[in-house]
């Protein structure tokens, strides 16, 4: 009688049972319910699976532990996925050991410490001797676990973004103590200090600390030998010109600066030679923008200063775009940002394919597969401001989605589920492709945050789709742009930059290859009347779109009083 019971109330795991699977999901509706009746842990039938590579049990709120048994009954996991659950304060008991895992996310959970025996798994011998992937973010972590490189020595990319960090543990950067690490993320935090020790860290490569309270960046990072990218923004840094320069320079730049001297909160005859080295540089670049012909109004986005770029500012614009927030989007998904962008030109060649592929990579990498942040792009010409940014029940949000008919999202959601369904069973794995992908995101949401037009029009239902109404073309040369994110306004903010910087690129890569036209007769035809007026763009010209302009877009609470616009 039990195990008819267990078997009804979990037809997942009898399925994978039979049919020796080696990927599990657990998600969706009634998964709460189910995990409640079973104490807030998994069900100890799910242990028996020993076959299984891949599990993810993702947006439970009544999952607080896994539960005994996973560590013995699973010797085989490759990959935990444990997001978005009520995982907390630890872990008990511990995860590990895990010889074989790995992939571990427990991100979006409820975590406070993992102590000893209750954390993730012991030090000697190391509980996860082969993860390579840890993600830890979005909990409420004071502090990681001393021993953490020696139960994971093989780490190579650590994510502790939104916890309550203040430090890090000295064991972390002792030499060779982790010595594949090359991706280290710990922005929106508390921390004071970043020891010296960092560049004990070999192989890194990727270093955000953005939004702590920082005061110094230790001069030794620059000895980090691979160290490509670093984000020190949202930290009030002592040495206001290397706060400057966080904010706005490449980080080969930043890095040097460290190089020579200039240090956190250091003095010196080696700071005072990086200033005067850095002042010789934008002079240099000052001197080169006078002899282009420029007026001092292109601006320098990062490697932007050679791109033609211009923004206009909300006070020399008559009529800017203006999105109105709604309060209820609080509790969904709170970040948005906006901005629109004149005089891209999409038409020679692949240049649409490549933009496309562009935003693609930007999903990918800096949006953490929209985990982090979305970005969506319009036709400006069909949106009509203002613009509402709201949150509706799924039965109520109507969308034509891009290549589909219309449907309300409830609809939709249950559509891409069945279709991500069919792809598992078609490849026979657990992971899918394209938007079914995301739909993740949205496990335990309410209402789903949407941006809807003056005409009543959804043209944009993150993290999941835009409008087909508002669809980019060929011949779209005036764009607006949205980053919206459930976690961070700076993540928004960063994205609206790097998308920014990537269409002044490829704007000058087009004006400088001068690639064949490759438009369609349909696509010549709507051409014809549409282009940017010379008169009214200042991007349009004899020569071609050859300068971007950008235009804050003013993003307001429904009273009107401003809450952001994108400097």
């Amino acid at each position: 009688m039990a195990a008819a019971a267990v078997s009804e109330a979990w037809p997942e795991l009898e399925l994978a049972e039979r049919e020796r699977r080696r990927e599990l999901l657990l998600t969706g509706p009634g998964l709460e319910e189910r995990v409640r009746a079973a104490g807030g842990q998994l069900p100890p039938r799910l242990f028996t699976l020993p076959l299984l590579h891949y599990l993810e049990v993702s947006g439970c709120g009544s999952l607080r532990a896994p539960g005994p048994g996973l560590a013995q009954g699973l010797p085989q996991l490759h990959s935990l996925v444990l997001r978005r659950n009520a995982l907390g304060p630890g872990l008990s008991p511990e995860l590990g050991p895990l010889p074989a895992l790995r992939v571990l996310d427990l991100s979006g959970n409820a975590l406070e410490a993992l102590p000893p025996g209750q954390g993730l798994g012991p030090a000697e011998p190391p509980g996860l001797p082969q993860l390579q992937s840890l993600n830890l973010s979005g909990n409420r972590l004071r502090e990681l676990p001393a021993d953490l490189a020696r139960c994971a020595p093989r780490l190579q990319s650590l994510n502790l973004t939104g916890n309550c960090l203040d430090s890090f543990p000295a064991e972390l950067f002792r030499p060779g103590a982790l010595p594949l690490l090359s991706e280290l993320a710990a922005a929106d935090n508390c921390l004071r200090e970043l020891s010296p020790d960092i560049a004990h860290l070999a192989s890194l490569k990727t270093l955000d600390l953005s939004n702590n309270q920082l005061s110094e960046i230790p001069a030794e990072l620059a000895d980090c030998p691979k160290l490509k990218e670093i984000n020190f923004r949202g930290n009030k840094l002592r040495d206001k010109r290397l706060e400057k320069m966080v904010s706005g320079c490449q980080t080969r730049s930043i890095l040097e600066y460290l190089r020579v001297g200039g240090r956190g909160g250091g003095k010196g005859k080696g700071r005072a030679e990086g200033s005067e080295k850095e002042d010789s540089r934008k002079k240099r670049r000052e001197r080169k923008q006078r002899r282009e012909g420029g007026d001092g109004e292109e601006q320098d986005v990062g490697d932007a200063g050679r791109l033609l770029l211009r923004v206009l500012h909300v006070s020399e614009n008559p009529a800017p775009l203006t999105v109105r927030v709604s309060p209820e989007v609080r509790d969904v998904r709170p970040y948005i940002v906006g901005a629109v962008v004149r005089g891209m030109d999409l038409q020679p060649g692949n240049a649409l394919k490549r933009f496309l592929t562009s935003q693609t990579k930007l999903h990918e990498d800096l949006c953490e597969k929209r985990t982090a942040a979305t970005l969506a792009t319009h036709e400006l010409r069909a949106v009509k401001g203002p613009l509402l940014y709201c949150a509706r029940p799924p039965q109520d949000l109507k969308i034509v989605p891009l290549g589909r008919k219309e449907a309300k999202a409830k609809e939709l959601v249950r559509q891409l589920q069945l279709e991500a369904e069919e792809q598992r069973k078609q490849k026979k794995r657990q992971s899918v492709s394209g938007l079914h992908r995301y739909l993740h995101l949205l496990d335990g949401n309410e209402n789903y945050p949407c941006l809807v037009d003056a005409d009543g029009d959804v043209i944009s239902f993150p993290p999941i789709t835009n409008s087909e109404k508002t669809k980019v073309k060929k011949t779209t040369s005036d764009l607006f742009l949205e980053v919206t994110s459930a976690t961070s306004l700076q993540i928004c903010k960063d994205v609206m930059d790097a998308l920014i910087l990537k269409m002044a690129e490829m704007n000058k890569y087009t004006l400088e290859n001068k690639e064949e036209g490759s438009l369609s007769d349909t696509e010549a035809d709507a051409v014809s009347g549409q282009l940017s007026d010379p008169r009214t763009n200042p991007s349009a010209g004899k020569d071609g779109p050859s300068l971007l302009v950008v235009e804050q877009v003013r993003v307001v609470d429904l009273e009107g009083s401003l809450k952001v616009i994108l400097s």
